[in-house]
């Protein structure tokens, strides 16, 4: 039983922020699109960071106050191989308690209004499940 115990726990090293910095250098047009956005608090006044550690993983844009990941995806995303990533990455991210949302890099480019509208409204479910929490 104890040599199960050893095998099952896994050594979690965070992302180093030299690996945050060079994504934030390197981003794609839809990253710097939703990011022109989101930045200075223009979405509801939500502070959102961009490419930043998040546990072992770097989120594209994160929501620090509702712990709100935003993921961007191009098609390198449409491969089987990367596709099983993903999901194994949201699953990890969200038993850390975060919630993840996924947009397609098109979506951010043709249909920005459609993509904000859900995070706004995913930012709403998340601060009235807090308010609900803290209510007596």
């Amino acid at each position: 039983m104890r040599r199960a115990l050893l095998f099952s726990t896994a050594i979690v090293r965070p992302l180093p922020p030299s690996r945050a910095r060079e994504l934030r250098k390197t981003s794609t047009p839809a990253e710097q699109a939703l990011w022109v956005l989101l930045r200075d608090r223009r979405l509801r006044r939500l502070k959102f960071r961009r490419q930043t550690p998040v546990s072992i993983y770097c989120a594209d844009f994160y929501c620090h106050a509702l712990k709100l990941i935003v993921e961007l995806d191009g098609a390198v995303h449409e491969a089987p191989h990367q596709r099983a990533h993903d999901v194994n990455r949201d699953s990890y991210l969200r038993s850390l308690g975060h919630t993840v949302l996924r947009f397609s890099n098109d979506a951010v480019l043709h249909e920005p209004e459609t993509v904000l509208d859900r995070i706004v409204a995913e930012a709403r479910r998340l601060e009235g499940a807090a308010a609900g929490e803290k209510a007596p």
